[in-house]
């Protein structure tokens, strides 16, 4: 037994020098890197002498071999670490004796062997603590009775007694590890390696939101997915889709229209198609189309992904509509499938239109496109499009005829200036996009083109089919759906639809009946020049459903093209006036002392009264009806006798922009004419549809609510039904304006210029309303069942130009509380036949409450000086009469002072100056194509009435 003292891992003495049966084991010193504890780890074991310790280094570094529990020691795996001594292998003088167990080491009787030589003294134990870091060794508790005990072997000893020096390669941690379960050095490092790379991986774990976002691998994975489906969707689409054989579409059918009843109205979709050779049409045409359509034809794809991307990104935005296709592609639609807007044909379309592109010359898909394509009016083909807008062969086109042709190819219904004058404009502008067009491709030269003047188009010459009231009705009809985007204008020209309006044949019956006994009856145009200008349109609305249940558009389609019910080229008049009361209540205004605009507010009605701004006079100064003044009268009477004075100020008190909002609001439509927030607003310059002012007078009928207009209640093609909109009705103005204005529009019938539309028998509200210079004359009401207008207007047959009606049906003068208002008694009377009378059910929060008139005065108020501020008290005006003091002749318009600036007035309030040559009657967004057939079109209306001064 050596000489040296035993001790621990931190230099202590041991407890013991007893026999190792009786003493605890010390850890050997090669394993206290290792964790204490390890299953199977003899290093737990009692047995091992304090001989051992003797030339150890720093806690951790070196020990002797493990035992495994086998019957085969194995070589003990080598450390490293700094040796403070040198240290000469031990040797046992005698070979170890097996356990009686079998497992190696000495016999617990036994002592540990005694070295050859003593071994180096031991460093110091501060020496020890400060060259490794580990915590010391606890000392390990004796096994339990009968555990095999490891002999104890001296460090740097292996098993057969041979010097195993220090190696500088790996951990001593690892090495021991290693050792302690039976690896090799290597297997120990590639151990310790992955055990790296796991622990950073579990720090690199992402937590919280992160979680959620997917990795980079995991997108590039998803691209390439994406691009792989893509790349073979597009292979196998190009082999599974062949050109088919044209579709029979490429030869329009009929469409079907119904009136509510089911009862059939017209049939339409008659073939208007001549093909012809590319050779027959001029190159300037063909040229033209395609800077219209597609400038990088000859040079492009048949597809272009890039407009397509485009389109369909303006589609989900909502910005403006694009097709996105190639003229390859809308040949492939417009001959081989249909207009169904359907993915399955658009991907028909992208597919064919490759293979076309393969396999057809460029020349020969131009020709099919100029040959299939829609061009309005009836007319498929280039030159089926020649004869209906310019009445020649296509061969015959000039250059500019040619680029209106091809302007029409994007919007056939918005562009055709005869159908809708009121569009000349964008018309015009497309038409200097396709001429600047092919300036810039080469096609056109400079100076040709500055010479250049619009071709206007022929008159419209509507379908034999289309006689009588058939042809307003299906034309209205189309419009409606085209414009409020039901179905697109191309598809329906195709035909196939069966399609159910909402006009009721009893409703249909009685507006026809009214106007022709109350109106055409009196007419005499042989005598008379006067009555061959006479034109009447009226439309009538369910206001509970919107839905239009009649409408008057002429004597004759096939007569007179215009539908009078849509077109928007007359001024309201006074009929404009009840929106700006709305108005005020909506927005609760006040005049300009302050005082809440009411019914019995009181206004200065004094004729050529100066309009005040903030206490400052505006220089605009408007005349009543008959140059009458009427001083301090009420809101209500103002209302009755149409006060162009008391409206004029109240427009300014109220603010234009806040009328035009509330107009707006109760269903007129923006793109109307003239519907600018100024002025001229308050007396009625706009000019729209009977149709127009039908849909916002329901709206006050039905307490201030407003919802989507119908004329179609079902529309059907084959087993597809169409997508209508729903009515759906929202409080588009408070109740109590809309009731303060039927409350005070009551007693214009009651007592004020409508009396003529008590014929009706039922409690009812309206206006009248008449143009400047008699050349229209309207009347607008509604029961709480039914809102109806009545227009009568002038228009020269043959130049389309706006003429008075001064004389006409011998009448000295037509206003609307004449032929209008009777049209619209008797109309309503029928209308209603048989249903229960209702009267109106009204909450007007005290701002509708209609007082009695105060009698006028008998001082001229023409002689008092105007004020500049309404006063609270009503003056004693002169009482005025109901016709003209002096009536004009029949033929000449009356006599009347010079006006004030602006001349704004005529009878009943109208509207301002003349335009100015007038347009040839087309509709708004809604209606028919405008002129008649013999006339030709006037100047449109832009921003307000001439004359009329603005502030």
């Amino acid at each position: 037994m050596s000489d040296e003292p035993n001790s621990d891992a931190e230099g202590r003495e041991p407890e013991s020098d007893g026999p190792p049966e009786q003493t605890p084991q010390e850890k050997p010193a090669g394993a206290a890197g290792k964790s204490a504890g390890a299953p199977g780890s003899s290093t737990n074991q009692p047995g091992s002498s304090s001989a051992d310790k003797a030339g150890k280094g720093p806690v951790g570094q070196g020990g002797p071999p493990k035992g495994d529990g086998g019957s085969e020691r194995q070589p003990a795996d080598r450390g490293e670490g700094p040796i403070s001594a040198p240290q000469q292998p031990a040797r046992s003088d005698r070979p170890e004796q097996p356990a009686p167990d079998g497992s190696e080491g000495p016999a617990p009787s036994e002592q540990p062997a005694v070295p050859d030589k003593p071994a180096p003294s031991e460093p110091p134990a501060s020496s020890q603590q400060s060259a490794s870091p580990a915590a010391p060794t606890p000392p390990v508790p004796p096994p339990p009775a009968g555990a095999d005990q490891t002999a104890a072997m001296p460090v740097g000893h292996g098993p057969g007694g041979d010097s195993t020096p220090p190696e500088e390669s790996g951990s001593l941690m690892e090495n021991t590890s290693a050792a302690d379960n039976g690896m090799s050095a290597k297997e120990a490092k590639k151990a310790a390696k992955k055990a790296a790379k796991l622990e950073k991986k579990q720090k690199r774990r992402r937590t919280g939101w992160r979680r959620l976002l997917p990795t980079w691998r995991m997108v590039l994975g998803g691209v390439l997915l994406v691009v792989l489906l893509v790349s073979g969707a597009l292979v196998a689409g190009y082999l599974l889709v062949s050109i088919p054989a044209p579709n029979k579409a490429a030869a329009a059918q009929t469409n079907v229209f119904l009136y509510a009843d089911g009862t059939q109205i017209a049939r339409d979709g008659e073939i208007n198609r001549e093909n012809v050779t590319l050779g027959q049409v001029p190159k300037k045409a063909q040229h033209a189309v395609l800077a219209a359509e597609d400038r990088d034809f000859y040079n492009e794809s048949a597809v272009d992904p890039q407009a397509m991307a485009r389109a369909g990104w303006n589609m989900i935005t909502g910005g403006e509509r694009q097709s996105g296709s190639t003229i390859t592609q809308q040949y492939v639609k417009n001959y081989y499938l249909s207009q169904d807007q359907t993915v399955t044909r658009k991907a028909k379309e992208f597919f064919i239109a490759l293979k076309l592109d393969n396999e057809v010359s460029k020349n020969d898909i131009l020709q099919g496109y100029l040959n299939t394509s829609y061009f309005g009016r009836n007319a498929y083909g280039i030159q089926s499009a020649a004869h209906a807008y310019y009445g020649k062969d296509v061969s015959e086109l000039t250059t500019a005829e040619g680029a209106y042709l091809a302007a029409l190819v994007n919007s056939p219904n918005a562009y055709d200036t005869r159908a809708h004058p009121e569009n000349k404009d964008r018309a015009v502008a497309r038409w200097n996009y396709v001429l600047d067009g092919m300036v810039e491709e080469g096609w056109l030269g400079k100076g040709e083109r500055a010479k250049m003047k619009f071709p206007e188009p022929d008159p419209v010459k509507p379908p034999r089919n289309m006689s009588g009231e058939r042809g307003y009705l299906v034309w209205a009809v189309k419009n409606y759906l085209i414009n409020n985007n039901i179905i697109d204008e191309q598809r329906l020209a195709a035909g196939g639809f069966r399609i159910t309006t909402t006009f009721q044949p009893k409703k249909q019956k009685a507006m026809r009946d009214a106007v022709d006994d109350k109106l055409m009856s009196k007419l005499d145009k042989k005598n008379r020049k006067v009555d061959r200008y006479v034109r009447a349109g009226g439309a009538s609305v369910d206001p509970k459903t919107g839905k239009v249940v009649a409408m008057y558009g002429g004597i004759g389609f096939t007569k007179q093209y215009t539908n009078n019910a849509t077109r928007r080229d007359y001024q309201v008049g006074s009929t404009f006036k009840p929106f700006l009361f709305t108005a005020a209540i909506q927005h609760k205004s006040t005049t300009q002392d302050g005082r809440p605009i009411r019914a019995n507010t009181i206004y200065d009605g004094t004729n050529k009264r100066e309009v005040v701004s903030n206490g400052q006079g505006t220089g605009y100064a408007p005349e009543n009806e008959d140059q009458r003044s009427y001083g301090k009268i009420p809101v209500s009477t103002a209302m009755d006798k149409s006060v162009n004075s008391v409206f004029a100020q109240m427009g300014i008190d109220v603010g234009p922009k806040k009328v035009v909002e509330t107009a707006v609001d109760l269903g007129i439509s923006k793109n109307v004419p003239n519907l600018a927030p100024n002025g001229s607003i308050a007396l009625g310059v706009t000019t729209a549809s009977p149709l127009d002012m039908a849909e916002a007078y329901a709206t006050l009928a039905n307490h201030g609510k407003h919802g989507h207009y119908s004329m179609v209640q079902k529309a059907t093609r084959g087993g597809e039904v169409v997508n209508l909109p729903d009515h759906d009705p929202k409080q588009a103005v408070p109740r109590a304006a809309a009731d303060s204005t039927t409350a005070t529009m009551r007693s214009v019938v009651q007592g004020g210029t409508g009396t003529a539309a008590q014929a009706a028998g039922r409690p009812a509200a309206g206006k009248t309303g008449t143009a400047e210079e008699d050349k229209a004359a309207w009347f607008a009401g509604y029961t709480p069942d039914l809102a109806t207008v009545i227009g009568v207007m002038g228009q020269n047959p043959k130049t389309a130009v706006q003429e008075p009606l001064y004389g006409a049906g011998g009448q000295p003068r037509v206003n609307g509380g004449g032929y209008p208002a009777e049209i619209w008694g008797a109309y309503t009377k029928k209308a209603l036949e048989g249903r229960p009378v209702k009267d109106f059910d009204l909450e007007t929060a005290g701002n509708g409450n209609v007082p009695g008139t105060q009698p006028p005065s008998s001082s001229d108020p023409s002689s008092e000086a105007p004020s500049d501020e309404p006063s609270d008290k009503p003056t004693q005006p002169e009482e005025p009469t109901e016709g003209p003091s002096s009536p004009p002749p029949s033929t000449q318009p009356p006599s009347s002072p010079p006006p004030s600036d602006p001349a704004i007035g005529g009878v009943d309030g109208g509207g301002p100056g003349d335009p100015g040559g007038g347009d040839p009657g087309g509709v708004g967004g809604n209606g028919a194509p405008g002129g008649d057939t013999e006339g030709d079109p006037g100047s449109a209306w832009n921003g307000g009435a001439p004359g009329v001064r603005r502030w």
